[in-house]
């Protein structure tokens, strides 16, 4: 080889190592998603959804929902914020028409006493609300949760909203309005209030009944299970002693359970922080989650920007779950998670509020999904995917 060739030869070499030396390390620190062909299939507005590597802690999985492709959700705002601004106002049935001054506000559709499973709601803000079922506010008579997914226009008029309590024993005076509790129940009692819609389930699950159930239902299985970390013999002492009343918030953040809670949070989104620092082009819009071996709920949105604001209280939600709850310490598949994302095709109930949203329900088996589409501002978008595993 003539010298020459030599001196060029020699460095281009060079730099083709360094190349591939630099893709291999950018392959390697970059969170695993899917292959293309094994895209998630979840519903035809979302399509592009991926998963990447899964996080475990404990008994808990939680699956990236990742997506290139985000809808627009800045022109709406989330309960919990339009609450702190004073944007909007949940009061009981009967105290907001008391504090409204003649003339100003009507609401022919509203009782003029308190109901336990009716609020006011006032949207005075200048975007819809987003609600979503689980969601706690706490003050009036009883702390309640939201009961469904829907939108509160801008300009509506006061409007009953259906709710559910979770402050089993309380019916005295906690304040003319309520404040945001930025929490979410548990999947357990989320499940009856979004889906079974029925009060008794709802105080049966914050007493943790459902989880005595499902672990003594499991000792007959041949799974070798955990024992829940939070079992309902606990609870029980912590709603004789600290929570009196049952209630939700005061149960889960109490002395004795509070810090398991929040400590095991607080481990899962560091690792879930760390596994989807390194994304490129894709954002976080949900998770998929598992117990155990089982994947049994989902929470998708339109956006990263609706993900990142329910976050925080939905993974504690789910760290009650993991913690209240016997599981198995199998290893939960991307197959289990992906084939999760697949569409209900059963029965379908629907509820359509004009120019405002479209909810539907659909039913298969164990599986329910629940999916809130905005219908304005066009084009209609679909906010929040909920699918979950039905404990019985």
């Amino acid at each position: 080889m003539h010298p020459s060739h030599k001196l060029i030869w020699i460095p281009s070499l060079i730099i083709l190592a360094a190349l591939a030396a630099v893709i291999l390390w950018t392959f390697n620190s970059s969170p695993r998603v899917l292959a293309e062909s094994e895209l998630a299939s979840g519903p035809a507005s979302a399509s592009g959804w991926r998963l990447a590597e899964p996080v475990t802690y404990e008994t808990l999985t939680v699956f990236p929902v990742l997506s290139s492709q985000e809808a627009y959700t800045a022109d709406f705002e989330t309960l919990d914020a339009a609450i702190a601004s004073g944007e909007a106002i949940v009061a009981e049935q009967g105290d907001y028409m008391r504090r409204s001054r003649s003339g100003v506000e009507t609401a022919p559709l509203i009782s003029s006493g308190p109901q336990v499973n009716q609020l006011v709601l006032v949207n005075r803000g200048k975007k819809p609300l987003l609600l979503l079922a689980g969601e706690v506010v706490s003050g009036g008579k009883q702390d309640r949760i939201i009961g469904k997914d829907r939108i509160i226009p801008v300009g509506a008029k006061p409007l009953p909203l259906d709710v559910f309590c979770v402050e089993h024993s309380r019916w005295t005076s906690g304040g003319d309005t309520f404040a945001a509790a930025k929490t979410m129940v548990h999947p357990t009692v989320r499940e009856q209030a979004a889906v079974d819609q029925d009060q008794s389930k709802v105080w049966a699950a914050v007493r943790g009944d459902t989880a005595a159930a499902r672990a003594q239902s499991s000792m007959s299985s041949n799974l070798e299970l955990t024992a829940p970390q939070i079992s309902s013999q606990q609870l029980s002492h912590v709603m004789a002693s600290a929570a009196p009343t049952e209630g939700y918030r005061n149960i889960y953040q109490s002395a004795a359970v509070g810090p398991s809670v929040e400590n095991f949070a607080l481990e899962v989104e560091r690792r879930f922080n760390r596994a989807t620092s390194g994304l490129k082009g894709e954002h976080v819009v949900g998770v998929i989650v598992a117990f155990g071996g089982e994947v049994a709920w989902s929470d998708i949105f339109a956006s990263s920007q609706l993900f990142d604001a329910y976050w925080s209280k939905l993974l504690r939600s789910y760290a009650v779950e993991a913690l209240t709850r016997p599981a198995a310490r199998e290893k939960v598949s991307f197959e289990d998670a992906r084939d999760f994302l697949r569409p209900a095709s059963g029965h379908v109930r629907e509820e359509t509020e004009p120019g405002v949203y479209r909810w539907q329900e659909r039913s298969q088996g164990r599986e329910t999904e629940i999916q809130l589409e905005a219908l304005e501002p066009k084009p209609p978008r679909t906010l929040h995917w909920l699918k979950v595993l039905r404990t019985n």
